[in-house]
């Protein structure tokens, strides 16, 4: 038996080809969304995935502002950030958040559920959020995937 044929197959850069996805957040779950669109980012629906690479896809999300929260997140989920002085702490809701910056809301959950380090920090990059149906991808051609 030849113990060649059982070696682990590690990607190399040359070996990575990256695919444009386009997906429309409309009516979306965030966290579920967020999940499969981790796991693209990743590199997981592939073949070659290898855990210390970057061999995930692009993604393109249209629509952010309307994807939905279950339940009474919309209200009761805080987001908190601290300007580093005293007194400094600002919280606020799924309904604050959506109006100020809805692009922020799948990027963070996104960003909760990659690598942390530089590796999940370029895996990141690869994601393009917009609020409207409107991108500057289109060159790319992306293809439309269905979540």
């Amino acid at each position: 038996m030849d113990t060649n044929s059982f070696k682990t197959y590690t990607a190399r850069p040359t070996d990575i080809e990256r695919t444009w996805f386009v997906v429309d957040a409309e009516n979306q779950v965030v966290g579920r969304l967020a999940s499969q669109l981790a796991a693209i980012l990743r590199g997981k629906h592939k073949p070659s995935f290898t855990p210390h690479m970057d061999t995930g896809d692009y993604v393109v999300v249209i629509n952010a502002e309307k994807a939905r929260f279950t339940g009474n997140k919309e209200l009761a989920k805080l987001y908190f950030s601290h300007s580093g002085y005293p007194g400094g702490v600002k919280q606020r809701s799924v309904r604050d958040m959506r109006v100020r910056k809805p692009t922020f809301l799948i990027e963070n959950a996104v960003k909760g559920m990659l690598p942390k380090g530089p590796l999940g920090r370029q895996m990141l990059k690869k994601l393009k959020v917009y609020a409207g149906t409107d991108h500057p991808h289109e060159a790319q051609q992306p293809q439309v995937l269905s979540l």
